[in-house]
């Protein structure tokens, strides 16, 4: 069995869908025998994960599954290996960068949150 990084993408449509489009990009691991296992295994996982819902404002949300974008093959999973890269490029740097020290903090408190808990 191999493993592979799949990228499933979905649109996300509010009420009439008269709103700016909105997608979502997850990134799964599947484990499969070869690539067409992955990808049917990867495309079961998208159409089975689509939701319908009620908003706060009473409005229905759909999650649609759409394909998928993107298919990895990773060789052999190791600690530290990297499974994805996006090179980001601000229009305002320093707000990019307060927004990275601000999530860095909350994931260190609740690591500490965590730890007390246990």
């Amino acid at each position: 069995m191999k493993w592979y990084l799949a990228k499933l993408v979905y649109r996300i449509v509010v009420g009439d869908g008269h709103h700016q489009a909105q997608f979502e990009e997850q990134l799964r691991l599947i484990i499969a025998a070869n690539q067409q296992e992955a990808i049917q295994k990867a495309r079961q996982i998208g159409k089975s994960s689509e939701q319908t819902f009620e908003n706060v404002h009473h409005q229905l949300v759909q999650w649609r599954f759409l394909d998928i974008s993107e298919l990895y093959l990773i060789p052999q999973i190791e600690d530290g290996m990297e499974l994805y890269s996006h090179i980001e490029e601000p229009d305002f740097p320093d707000n990019y960068l307060k927004l990275l020290k601000h999530k860095s903090a909350a994931i260190d408190l609740n690591s500490i949150i965590q730890e007390e808990e246990i």
